[in-house]
């Protein structure tokens, strides 16, 4: 058996002292097993703590709960067994443990990944979805007088409640104690924006005032009068264009379908804010498709429109990405809402990690996928 006493030692400790967030475990020893990783995070089950196993298998996810004394147990038997790594993530640090082939055992510190401890649910909770008798959904023309969901605004009100749930998630990254000060970039009639200021005040009863930069008068003036109706009095619209904002007091910054390089004028205003979470959901890539005429005849990937399309909105948001975690942010992108409702569905989060980033590293992976796509240059790049 392998010698892990060190790294129980900071478990252990993580839960007596009550900062403890959860354990990885990655670098299987064999795909064969076809379980990349485990994940383990406390539960509270019948008023006593457990450690749940989450075994992420490729098929399938399988969970189990465990006694302290168990779990521990457990986590010794995968690390000897199964994986050669373990991340244990706590308020006060991150611990490493690496284990070679020869079962020699390295151990080393970082600064913590997470403000914020998961909840001990033996269930995770549901976001819960916003509340019909809302004033605003009626304003909006979401719901009718009785508050019913009017069935041409279906979709609209399942993505906002998608969107709240993601949103509730990526929260766990952010300093929620203190006043919480969002910029929504491109806020359009404001559905999301009104969504989230009253599941954020009268569901979460957090503490934050949010600011909608929107270009079109009409809709400002429209929502600011709901805003006042509904007496949402830390909620303003301002007519703005993106790149002229210039308030740097962003602790949260939403940029959802600003076109094409709007995304990237949002981006860099949330880094130059040094914003603890940055959430885009990228449109239209124009950007980086005009300069790559002619490379079609070079990729039979490009020679088809749909494919060619698709290919730059993710060589374009990769970018973006990168320089994401260039600036020291933790990113990934995932699928915002079902692609039969709109093919403008990814999501790009970036939330603000103390980790130091190979910068050099990052840059070769940039330079590297410019010069595939014969691409000059990123928009976002020549803001930073």
């Amino acid at each position: 058996m392998i010698n892990l006493e060190q790294f129980f030692k900071e478990l252990n400790s993580s839960i007596t002292d009550d900062n403890f967030v959860k354990i990885t475990l990655s670098k299987p020893i064999s795909k064969s097993f076809g379980l990349p990783n485990v994940y383990v995070r406390l539960v509270l089950i019948k008023n006593e703590q457990q450690l749940q196993f989450t075994y992420r298998y490729n098929t399938n996810d399988q969970t189990k709960n465990f006694s302290l004394e168990d779990g521990i147990e457990e986590i010794s038997i995968l690390l000897d067994e199964k994986f050669r790594a373990a991340t244990l993530f706590t308020l006060e640090n991150d611990v490493m443990v690496m284990i070679s082939k020869k079962k020699k055992v390295s151990i080393r510190k970082t600064a913590p990944s997470f403000k914020n401890k998961l909840p001990e649910v033996h269930d995770k909770p549901k976001t819960k979805r916003i509340l019909l008798e809302s004033k605003y959904l009626q304003y909006l023309g979401i719901t009718d007088k009785n508050h019913k969901v009017i069935p041409k605004m279906a979709d609209k009100y399942r993505q906002i409640n998608k969107y709240l749930e993601i949103i509730e998630n990526l929260l766990v990254s952010v300093n929620t104690g203190k006043q919480l000060h969002i910029v929504d970039m491109g806020s359009g009639k404001g559905y999301l924006t009104f969504a989230l200021y009253d599941y954020l005040i009268n569901i979460r009863n957090y503490n934050v005032s949010i600011t909608g930069i929107e270009l079109r008068d009409y809709l400002v003036e429209f929502c600011n009068d709901v805003a006042q109706k509904c007496d949402f009095t830390n909620l303003n619209f301002v007519e703005q264009r993106i790149e002229e904002y210039d308030n740097n007091k962003i602790d949260i910054l939403i940029a959802l379908h600003a076109c094409d390089t709007a995304t990237d004028d949002a981006i860099y205003k949330g880094l130059v804010a040094n914003a603890e979470l940055i959430v885009c959901a990228p449109c239209c890539h124009k950007q980086v498709r005009q300069q790559v005429k002619g490379i079609e005849q070079e990729s039979p990937l490009l020679k088809y429109g749909i494919f060619k399309e698709r290919q730059f909105e993710m060589v374009t948001d990769t970018i973006r990405a990168l320089l994401l975690e260039k600036h020291q942010y933790n990113t990934k992108v995932f699928e915002f809402i079902s692609s039969e409702h709109t093919h403008k569905n990814v999501m790009l989060v970036g939330s603000k990690s103390s980790k130091k980033k190979d910068t050099e590293s990052i840059d070769k992976k940039i330079e590297d996928l410019k010069e595939l796509y014969h691409i000059k240059s990123h928009y976002l790049e020549t803001l930073l």
